[in-house]
């Protein structure tokens, strides 16, 4: 059981992005995917002295200001960083008053309130270090081999393939010694070394990375989709 007053959450945005610019900020069906995110954890039980909002530009800090949250300004190089290590992208490892954080991803508009209490809350309960959401599919999957990873039956029907799970990229946790260590979770290679928390529906999983995601997603929120 992880020490509650420990285990905090943190909200990693920046405005520069190479395939979506200013995605967290602009105007998304008369909001933003930075507010709603906020918005959502502020719904859930969370002490909100837990929760760190990491952000460099101006516009980003003021739209935290709305809300009860910490607000860490990460460094130029920080908010700037691509495919650096652990350390220079997550510089607060070492400066928040934590031992155990859960990062959720602020690009993911449908993610529900009460899935990132849930995972929160089962964070605290298990012995892993790491905890990386996933989703549960069934599908036809092959490697880089052309072969195929999936049995399936006769009829081909994806009711009755195996059971696969696929990486959620909406919610992570981790310790941050281990951060100090540029090791974020865990070692995904090892069984059972990082958690597999699979509570996560596939559609609070829509991640948006490009201009056309974007759109859609939009689309989506104005037409009543959560």
């Amino acid at each position: 059981m992880k020490n509650r007053e420990k285990t905090g959450v943190v909200i990693q945005a920046r405005l520069s992005s190479q395939r979506c610019d200013r995605k967290v900020i602009r105007d998304f069906a008369g909001t933003t995917l930075l507010d709603i995110l906020l918005s959502k954890v502020e719904e859930t039980s969370i002490d909100s002295n837990s929760v760190y909002v990491s952000v460099y530009e101006k516009e980003l800090i003021d739209v935290c200001k709305k809300y009860p949250f910490n607000i860490f300004e990460r460094s130029s190089v920080s908010a700037n960083s691509e495919g650096t290590s652990v350390t220079e992208i997550f510089e607060w490892w070492n400066v928040l008053p934590l031992d155990n954080i859960v990062m959720i991803n602020a690009c993911c508009p449908f993610l529900r309130s009460s899935t990132i209490e849930n995972f929160y809350e089962d964070y605290l309960k298990i012995p892993n270090n790491g905890m990386f959401a996933v989703f549960k599919k069934r599908n036809y999957i092959w490697n880089d081999q052309n072969e195929l990873i999936t049995p399936i039956s006769k009829n081909l029907s994806t009711k009755t393939i195996r059971e696969t799970k696929e990486a959620a990229h909406v919610l992570y946790a981790g310790n941050l010694q281990d951060m100090g260590d540029n090791v974020w979770m865990g070692d995904l290679t090892k069984k059972g070394e990082v958690f597999l928390w699979d509570k996560v529906e596939e559609k609070e999983c829509l991640d948006i990375d490009y201009e056309w995601q974007f759109n859609m997603c939009e689309t989506l929120y104005k037409g009543g989709f959560r």
